[in-house]
């Protein structure tokens, strides 16, 4: 084929669009500064085999040549460094880039394959996938949107990004404010039997749930504290999986104001109840919001 009758490739993820050609980023329509070759080359590669593992040694065999003298791991992290920065991606919790720490490195959003003959972005090309993978084709309008995302929960790309450290204090004190909850229930329990009784409430079956509940609870605030203060590695996914139990023991536990009904009076209850059955999902957003600043290290 002649090459100005040769087919050209533009891969599209998210907002994004790399053409092969060129080696141009763009963004929304809009083309990113430039990126250094390797970096081309690098997601070029990624992209053609999406969800699947690329490893190092791959490409060095294609990127780097045998017989080029160079410091192979500064020049590939380098080069991962500078497409996270321009995806606006992170290492900690990727949209676009995974990093399988020894082994290599997944491109895991959806991938849009489309095909033209040397046409340029705006043109109505052809659009296939490739066949020995499995791209994702969407709608236009639906490109910058993850898979399975729920109307009801924010994502990451809806949130406005926050230092890690204010995500890291603001995410503890909750922490602690649950913790508190359930010591002191339980350290006070005969006086929450009282006020069961007192307001004629199954007060048996409340109490084995609080008991329970709180025993529950405790460990799992104490692995967040943990998990934060020594910076697990993971921790928004593992919070994201989670989420749903968390959610269940969180809106419980909002109820917990109604403890000291006496004390606070029914009004400030129901006020205090209201905002704590929002709490668990700012702490999901807290740690998309953090966790989606560029992080420097793979």
């Amino acid at each position: 084929m002649a090459e100005s009758e040769r087919e050209s490739r533009t891969f599209r993820f998210g907002v994004f669009e790399l053409d092969e050609d060129s080696g141009e980023l763009r963004k929304e329509g809009k083309a990113l500064p430039r990126l250094r070759d390797q970096a081309v080359r690098i997601l070029l590669t990624l992209l053609e085999r999406p969800r699947n593992l690329v490893t190092r040694d791959e490409l060095r065999e294609q990127i780097w040549s045998r017989d080029t003298f160079v410091d192979f791991d500064h020049g590939l992290n380098t080069a991962i460094n500078q497409l996270r920065s321009a995806l606006g991606d992170s290492a900690t919790n990727p949209r676009f880039i995974q990093t399988l720490p020894r082994r290599g490195y997944r491109f895991i959003a959806p991938v849009e394959l489309v095909v033209g003959a040397n046409s340029p972005p705006a043109a109505a090309n052809a659009r296939r996938t490739v066949d020995e993978v499995p791209l994702a084709h969407t709608e236009p309008d639906q490109r910058d949107r993850p898979p399975l995302r729920s109307p009801l929960l924010s994502d990451a790309r809806d949130l406005p990004a926050v230092s890690p450290g204010v995500v890291r204090i603001l995410f503890s004190l909750i922490q602690l404010m649950y913790l508190s909850f359930y010591l002191i229930s339980l350290a006070r329990l005969h006086e929450v039997q009282r006020i069961l009784t007192e307001s004629r409430r199954p007060a048996s079956l409340i109490l084995v749930v609080l008991i329970i509940t709180a025993a529950v609870g405790i460990p799992v605030r104490l692995y967040m504290l943990a998990a934060v203060a020594f910076n697990y590695r993971g921790l928004n996914e593992k919070f994201q999986r989670l989420f749903p139990f968390i959610l269940l023991l969180d809106e419980l536990w909002a109820l917990a104001p109604f403890l000291m009904v006496e004390a606070i009076g029914t009004g400030l209850a129901i006020g205090v109840t209201a905002a704590l059955l929002y709490v668990p999902f700012s702490q999901r957003s807290l740690l998309l919001m953090g966790f989606s600043t560029q992080q420097a290290s793979d």
